[in-house]
């Protein structure tokens, strides 16, 4: 894995860590490319758009450098009538034109600030996820900030969205749900001020339609939520900034195992006051894969984050807040169930074997029951996706894998495509993007749904590598603005 991180690949001439180096490098133009090779054959009945975000640094950075840190960019692949178009492009964020504008990086990294902070200000990147909503694409940033829209047929960026935010922190974070059934996109904020939380819930109309404050005990930095056809699901994480470190201007977490994990179930248009807590073992959730509601039970299928353990087997509450800071994940399917009726809190290791995590499945059934997950074996050192691997939700079995190496392998997160006329919740494809870094070839990979274990149907090659990035999503032709078949 070293020669990953060899600095000759630096692409600003000086060291600022090995996260802009080697694979991880970033790349420097936007481009649409058509009639690409393909080995296999591109399904004709695959029609939409798969989008993926992440970070891209454009100019050289103040100081060191995190992954965290970069510019948004969306890269996507646009399948109809058995064609392909690839094209890729900056979120045009108010940070990235003052950057552009002044030939330089004018914002601080996470290594060397805080998102308050005045003297060293950070900029809203828009560099984490991206989800369809309203016939668009919705960018959105880990720390929370204002979400942008984005054409995911052109990927111009449309605007900023103030509109959808409301509260103290006015933002949106990372993680939002959009209920592909009414429309509905489903989020929360977080900020360093009592009461610390809010919920809202923004239309199809792309209207904010409902805002409430969620009072905590401290400052918290949870990462994502969950949603079912009647509720949503809000975090309390053990997990904290140093406050000692953000008053000096650092970013730096902290993990207390003294403290549970909580889960606040909240009817989609409830009032503060109608949230529930429901307690379980102390941890941390980066990713929620689904919710849904069984009789009076709310159901949430996540990816435990596992402590770090000592050698008494007492938790390790420095490694694990380092280990968290950094993405090194060791995490597991876990079923999560809370009664609504008799407050009862259950949990459960559905596999204890396989490190899993950045987790998806069929997007027209958020908040529905789904069988079937797709994720990612995670290389626990290192922000790395070794293959792509398929889960049962109710028995926690793998069903199917495949990887091209998992020494040598870069998967992107893999979206689950239905197909124009499904017959089942699995009926369709997944498609992911993967750099094989032996081979140092770049493809977009489609599997067959049904049966991933066969390997990818079809091969589209690229002419270069796309750097890793985080999340990802597949939009329909049919939720997408502007399509014609």
């Amino acid at each position: 894995m070293s020669s990953l991180f060899e600095q000759d690949d630096a692409p600003f001439g000086h060291n600022h860590g090995p996260m802009l180096t080697g694979v991880f490098a970033p790349i420097a133009d936007e481009l649409v490319l058509e009639a690409l090779p393909v080995e296999g054959e591109i399904p004709k009945d695959l029609s939409g758009v798969y989008l993926r975000n992440g970070p891209n640094q454009q100019f050289e950075p103040k100081g060191a450098h995190h992954y965290f840190d970069g510019e948004g960019m969306i890269h996507s692949g646009q399948f109809k009538n058995g064609k392909f178009i690839y094209r890729n492009k900056y979120v045009r964020t108010e940070g990235w034109k003052n950057n552009d504008e002044a030939g330089e990086e004018l914002y601080w990294g996470v290594m060397n600030s805080n998102k308050d902070s005045r003297e060293r200000p950070m900029n809203n990147a828009a560099n984490t996820d991206v989800i369809g909503h309203a016939g668009k694409a919705v960018a959105s940033w880990y720390l929370s900030g204002v979400p942008y829209i984005i054409d995911p047929l052109t990927l111009d960026t449309i605007k900023a969205a103030p509109e959808y935010v409301s509260g103290p922190g006015k933002g949106m974070s990372a993680h939002f749900k959009v209920d592909e059934h009414t429309g509905d996109l489903l989020f929360f904020d977080y900020f360093d001020q009592a009461p610390f939380m809010s919920y809202g819930v923004v239309s199809k109309e792309g209207k904010l339609v409902h805002h409430v404050p969620i009072e905590l005990p401290g400052s918290r930095l949870m990462h994502d939520m969950g949603a079912t056809e009647h509720y949503s699901i809000l975090h309390d994480v053990p997990v904290y900034y140093d406050q000692d470190a953000k008053k000096a201007g650092r970013h730096k977490i902290r993990f207390d195992s003294s403290l549970p994990i909580k889960f606040g179930v909240i009817p989609r248009f409830g009032e503060s006051d109608s949230i529930r807590w429901f307690e379980f073992s102390s941890c941390f959730v980066y990713h929620v894969i689904n919710c849904w509601e069984e009789g009076d039970e709310v159901v949430m299928i996540a990816c435990r984050y596992m402590p770090s353990l000592r050698e008494d087997g007492s938790i390790d509450e420095q490694a694990t807040a380092k280990r968290i800071a950094h993405l090194q994940m060791d995490a597991r399917l876990w079923s999560y169930r809370m009664n609504m009726k008799t407050g009862e809190a259950t949990e459960k290791c559905l596999n204890p074997d396989y490190n899993v995590e950045f987790p998806t499945y069929n997007s027209l059934d958020t908040g529905r029951y789904t069988k079937w997950a797709y994720l990612v074996d995670h290389d626990p050192k290192i922000l790395r996706w070794t293959g792509v691997r398929k889960m049962n939700t109710d028995t926690g079995e793998s069903v199917g894998e495949w990887s091209d190496g998992h020494e040598d392998c870069w998967y992107s997160e893999p979206w689950f495509a239905p197909a124009d006329n499904p017959r089942s919740e699995d009926h369709g494809y997944v498609v992911t993007f993967c750099w094989n870094a032996k081979t140092e070839v770049q493809e977009l990979q489609v599997f067959d749904a049904l049966d991933i274990s066969k390997g990818p149907v079809a091969r589209i090659k690229l002419p270069r590598r796309l750097p890793p990035g985080f999340h990802a999503c597949w939009m329909k032709g049919s939720q997408i603005e502007g399509w014609s078949e």
